[in-house]
């Protein structure tokens, strides 16, 4: 897939995503004020932090999928991991805000949770779940952090409310004294739901930073730009992530004697091979070095 498909791809899944949670957000809602479950009221706030991910994540890919202009000249690619991050603190936030009103609502006597609030929850659990599994498939195969990190919104969804059903029960079969078992099970989906949230925040952020991708496409750039019969060398090595794609910078070591135009041909079939091998490089620098006979030191950073 291009760089548009896979971006288009990575959007529709935002949308699918947006349209789910918003049904399912207002469904246990309403059910956990009825039937008196704070541990689903909790699981209604995850699926509305869920709508605002998606939202966010579908403006993310939007932003990131603008061409490069004069103002941007490397194009708009750090909107989609700036998206992952917002993602993560909304998790975040999500989970300070539940436990803090779990930890209230511990102290405070209430109404055991309705017995029809556990099929409500149950089925939720069903749903999230395929969910997230269908939305990190995509978010693996476009490579977008984005949309994986609005999966793992999804798996963090799910997670809350198989707590929720968990407390339920327990309320529900132990009967009067265990009502806060509904409490207890939201402060554990509060301490799951921020796990989630840092372990999505970490390489968003490493992103931001620059980060070097995986080994395994560093060395299929690297064979890449050996195959082409001129290159004696590679000296130094350095690939950036921006959004989806990626951006490389090459010092190629090729025959001293070589004529500027035919290091410039040489350059230009680099890129080529390079860009052949790995559809979702974005831009090629290549610095043409003399060969100096010498085993060059590949630098990657």
């Amino acid at each position: 897939m291009d760089l548009q498909e896979r971006t288009g791809r990575g959007m529709r899944s935002a949308q699918a995503g947006l349209l789910v949670n918003a049904a399912l957000a207002l469904i246990k809602l309403l059910s956990g004020i009825i039937g008196h479950s704070y541990a689903l009221v909790a699981d209604a706030l995850e699926s509305t932090l869920d709508v605002f991910s998606s939202l966010i994540v579908w403006g993310g890919l939007r932003i990131s999928s603008r061409s490069a202009d004069e103002a941007f000249p490397f194009g708009y690619g750090k909107a989609e991991p700036l998206a992952t991050v917002v993602v993560a603190l909304l998790l975040l936030g999500g989970a300070v805000s539940i436990a803090v009103q779990a930890i209230r609502e511990l102290l405070t006597p209430h109404h055991a949770p309705a017995p029809f609030t556990l099929v409500v929850v149950l089925a939720v659990v069903f749903v999230k779940e395929i969910l997230f599994r269908r939305v990190f498939a995509v978010g693996q195969e476009v490579e977008s952090a984005a949309v994986q990190a609005d999966a793992w919104h999804h798996r963090s969804d799910a997670i809350t409310s198989g707590a929720a059903a968990l407390g339920i029960a327990v309320a529900l079969i132990g009967g009067p004294g265990w009502e806060e078992a509904d409490d207890v099970a939201a402060l554990a989906a509060a301490a799951v739901i921020f796990f989630n949230g840092v372990r999505i925040l970490r390489p968003a952020v490493a992103d931001l930073m620059d980060r070097t991708p995986d080994r395994e496409t560093i060395e299929r750039i690297h064979g890449a730009s050996m195959a082409v019969p001129e290159v004696r060398a590679i000296e130094t090595l350095k690939v950036r992530r921006s959004g989806l794609g990626l951006y490389v910078d090459i010092h190629v070591e090729a025959d001293p004697e070589m004529p500027l135009r035919e290091a410039h041909i040489v350059s230009g079939k680099v890129k080529t091979s390079i860009r052949r091998e790995v559809p979702t490089v974005l831009g090629v620098l290549v610095h043409m070095e003399p060969y100096t006979g010498e085993k060059a030191e590949t630098a990657i950073d």
